[in-house]
């Protein structure tokens, strides 16, 4: 274990080392799975990679306590069940490394509340009800920032609705730098997925798939049953003309669109080669193999998630020794900090 740690203390600036954090706010889709949790599969072959679950990001809005647990177990679940080795990475709650929140205050310090009003996501968040958001909801990116430094990330995994938290996080960090003339953070560079498109909701192909919409139909769960897959997919939403023959004519039609997209994604096949396998067919039949190629990619992960799910005890303790792994840098990297800014610590 303590050779472990070293080689995570010891990493320099040079290293390439990813960061990413997973809200526990809801169960995890099919597009989470295609648009992350397949990247991290794939980086950690490559990368010094470090994932946490972000309770302390969930809670910007209120989230029922046994909920939020089960919601943390679960995710850990899909990550150990789609391929992430807890052995080779580092997996933990948020919470159990307080040095974040530690950092979080020093960036919030160094911040600018012009930069936090830019900020869009807290506009969709708040909605009309601006005033009576939570002082979390608004200051979560400077959080966010924090979780990044705080582990010298060199690479962050972000889809387009994240880059401007990462360019906030970017802007902290030099900001940082230029006040205390002193190159302690290393500004962060985005891993772009190309290869897979963004999913959509199964109800409305203009709307991104999301776990808050009202509509249990709207979206593929990591952890559906094959029955539940296939009365969704049949279920989803599409028009009355047969199959587009072209990519053009595919486009212009959202809903097919998105279905080609995850037939795509998860078979592994070039969208072109779906349109042309389906070119002027029945939706109906499209559907069926649909279901069976989402099922392929699903079931396998959904029937190891269940299982782990019924051993608590060993999800926690893959969360307490990511945890510790964790605490080795962020201590560290914040006994460095106090000492730039001024601060006599233990």
């Amino acid at each position: 274990m303590l050779e472990y740690y070293t080689k995570y203390l010891d990493y320099n600036m040079s290293d390439k080392v990813i960061f990413s954090g997973v809200q526990p706010s809801g169960e995890i889709h099919i597009g989470n799975y295609l648009g992350a949790i397949t990247q991290f599969v794939n980086y950690q072959a490559d990368y010094k990679s470090i994932f946490s679950i972000v309770d302390l990001h969930a809670i910007t809005v209120w989230q029922d306590p046994g909920a939020l647990k089960n919601s943390t177990r679960e995710v850990l679940a899909i990550f150990l069940a789609s391929g992430l080795d807890e052995s080779k990475n580092i997996i933990f709650n948020q919470s159990q490394v307080p040095e974040h929140t530690q950092l979080a205050w020093i960036l919030s310090c160094t911040a600018r509340v012009g930069w936090l009003n830019r900020m869009t996501q807290f506009k969709d968040k708040a909605g009309k009800n601006r005033e009576n958001a939570s002082i979390g909801l608004y200051t979560y990116p400077v959080l966010m920032a924090a979780d990044i430094l705080l582990y010298s990330a060199s690479h962050v995994p972000v889809g387009e609705d994240q880059k401007q938290h990462l360019e906030l996080a970017r802007d902290i960090a030099h900001k940082f730098n230029t006040d205390y003339n002193e190159n302690c953070f290393i500004l962060p560079e985005p891993l772009m997925n190309k290869s897979t498109t963004r999913i959509m909701s199964l109800r409305d192909g203009s709307n991104k798939m999301s776990k808050s919409d009202i509509s249990e139909y709207s979206r593929i769960l990591m952890t559906d049953s094959n029955d539940q897959i296939s009365l969704k997919i049949k279920k989803a939403k599409t028009d009355s003309l047969k199959m587009p023959d072209t990519l053009k004519g595919a486009e212009t039609r959202l809903e097919i669109n998105n279905l080609l997209n995850i037939y795509s994604a998860c078979g592994l096949i070039d969208k072109e080669e779906v349109i042309s396998k389906y070119a002027s067919r029945e939706i109906s039949l499209f559907k069926k193999d649909l279901t069976e190629v989402i099922i392929k990619t699903v079931e396998p992960i959904s029937i190891k998630t269940n299982l782990l799910l019924k051993d608590e005890t060993y999800l926690d303790k893959v969360l307490r020794e990511g945890a510790s792994k964790a605490r080795v840098i962020a201590d560290k990297t914040i006994r460095n900090i106090y000492d730039k800014i001024g601060m006599i610590s233990k």
